[in-house]
């Protein structure tokens, strides 16, 4: 681990001030990703900015009409557990329950885990080639070891995929991210806040270096009854997705007012398909319908040998998920066994 200074700032305009102060720069939150990173000299910060101790970012509150602002230093534990995320966005609090362990969630934070950079076996590996760590030298997971890359949006250049299952169901959600910068606050989309890799992988987020995030709203709630979020891995528990799916339906007398779909562990960034939603619009939902909407999510998928098999494995999570966010019987996030 490389030296670094480091500094505890007061205020969230002293956090954006510290980040600000250099290029090589990095938040601490809490630290369940980049100090692993650091470990493994992925990331070489030469200034760690400590944030845990800002106030007024570990509150839920109230944004009128139902919506909710999460602040980014809310872990991830008391979201998923918070009385009214359970109510109004159980998508976002079974996302949450699917990923990682107890320990893990008591310590991730909401702004760490959007922030949360790729599982790449390369990535991680200081001593491969790693277009996203070492732009220019290569993507070795295109012909090397890929069973957990990603078979959509990808570029010659990266195939890794965002490891949230969080953002997923964010995604899914329409939640907006909020962030501090030295020209003050703004607000990002989350549909605009993962990058695809293109030709800049090492660009994980539009975030900008000197920006700092410190919430998350969630608009009023609509997909309540009607949702699941379903995750496929190579085991049961402790593990990233192969593929996952955040599917939510509202419904109005047997048919879809408006329906939802964001898919993990298949892109550098959650995946939605907005033409593939519209589909299911007035329609009776059933399999058919289902199938439809998986080819033209899946549309322009590419595989690279270990993981082509995510194709099939998506369109049928695709069918499986809305077929249980229809019937109201969202997959159990303690029996995972799939329904």
């Amino acid at each position: 681990m490389n030296r670094f200074s480091y500094a505890r700032p007061g205020s969230v305009a002293d956090a954006v001030r510290e980040v600000g102060s250099s290029p090589a720069a990095k938040v601490l939150a809490g630290g369940t990703n980049l100090v692993d990173l650091m470990k493994y000299n992925v990331e070489r910060p030469a200034h760690l900015v400590d944030v845990t101790r800002l106030p007024g970012l570990k509150e839920i509150e109230e944004t009128g009409e139902g919506g909710l602002r999460i602040g980014a230093l809310v872990s991830n534990s008391d979201v998923a557990y918070d009385p009214r995320v359970q109510e109004r966005y159980p998508l976002l609090s079974s996302a949450i329950l699917a990923g990682a362990t107890a320990q893990l969630r008591n310590a991730a934070t909401t702004g760490g885990n959007l922030l949360q950079r790729t599982r790449c076996y390369y990535f991680y590996d200081a001593a491969t080639p790693c277009n996203k760590r070492a732009p220019g030298t290569g993507c070795p997971a295109k012909t090397g070891v890929n069973r957990i890359h990603a078979i959509l949006g990808t570029s010659e250049h990266c195939i890794a995929t965002h490891p949230s299952d969080m953002a997923v169901a964010m995604a899914a959600l329409e939640a907006v991210i909020h962030a501090s910068g030295p020209n003050g606050e703004r607000e990002i989309p989350i549909a605009e806040f993962h990058r695809l890799p293109g030709d800049t992988p090492e660009r994980d987020t539009n975030l900008g270096a000197d920006e700092v995030v410190t919430a998350v709203t969630l608009p009023t709630p609509r997909f309540a009854t009607n949702y699941t979020y379903l995750k496929l891995r190579d085991r049961l528990s402790y593990a990233f997705a192969l593929v996952s799916v955040a599917a939510a339906f509202d419904m109005e007398g047997g048919t879809v007012r408006e329906a939802r779909i964001a898919l993990g562990g298949v892109a550098h960034k959650p995946w939605r398909v907005p033409e593939a939603e519209a589909m299911l619009k007035g329609v009776v939902p059933e399999r058919g319908a289902f199938a439809m909407v998986a080819e033209r999510i899946l549309q322009g998928a590419q595989g690279y040998g270990g993981n082509s098999f995510k194709i099939e494995l998506a369109r049928l999570a695709i069918i499986r998920a809305l077929s249980q966010a229809a019937a109201g019987t969202p997959q159990s996030q303690t029996d995972k066994r799939i329904q």
